[in-house]
């Protein structure tokens, strides 16, 4: 935990306590369905929370924002940002119905009145998001033609509407094949941990 107080000084006690509940709540899921890797539950807060805040080094989100999380698995990025963000909403998706079930006792373990999960796949959601987050779902080409339909046209924030998306290496021919704008964050310039040294943030819009 005390990596995450490290790179965001601002955390109320709410969000501390929040974020300290996180490993136990998902070392105790992990017991009963597998959405984080064993070996990965050592490094859990690096690998899985911070990587996820790095969106928030990206953009703050104004109030009301409304972020759509395709592919969660276990809540990510969806949970943190949550955390880091309560007065945005935050709708987690997975096609897989263990992981949304995850994902929703989490949320209520945390209190997150700003979060809501659904098994369901993209293609067939319907409303508008300012923002839609991603992480290694699949290869870009492929994933912006489901979502496109749902990026709202009424922007708020700092950065053009669009999609957030988390992923690593050489990715810059698969962002050519979207026909999207986009803009390149190298997540190394946030974190110093060795994880990140090949992590991006992909702005879609």
């Amino acid at each position: 935990m005390n990596i995450i107080a490290n790179y965001f000084n601002h955390l109320s006690n709410t969000q501390k306590t929040q974020f300290e509940a996180l490993i136990g709540l998902y070392t105790e899921w992990n017991e009963k369905i597998n959405v984080i890797s064993r070996k990965d539950i050592e490094n859990f807060y690096v690998h899985h929370v911070l990587h996820s805040l790095a969106i928030a080094k990206v953009i703050s989100f104004k109030t009301d924002s409304k972020i759509l999380d395709v592919g969660t698995d276990g809540g990510f990025p969806g949970i943190p940002l949550a955390i880091m963000f309560p007065d945005s909403s935050f709708h987690l998706t997975d096609s897989i119905g263990k992981k949304i079930k995850v994902v929703q006792a989490i949320a209520e373990a945390l209190q997150l009145k700003n979060v809501s999960a659904e098994k369901t796949r993209s293609e067939e959601l319907k409303n508008k998001y300012d923002f839609i987050t991603g992480r290694a779902v699949t290869e870009l080409p492929a994933f912006t033609p489901w979502i496109k339909k749902n990026i709202s046209s009424k922007h708020s924030n700092a950065i053009p509407n669009g999609i957030l998306y988390l992923k690593g290496g050489d990715i810059i021919q698969e962002i050519k094949q979207t026909s999207m704008r986009y803009e390149v964050y190298e997540i190394s310039n946030y974190f110093k941990e060795e994880f990140f040294e090949t992590k991006k943030i992909v702005h879609l819009y």
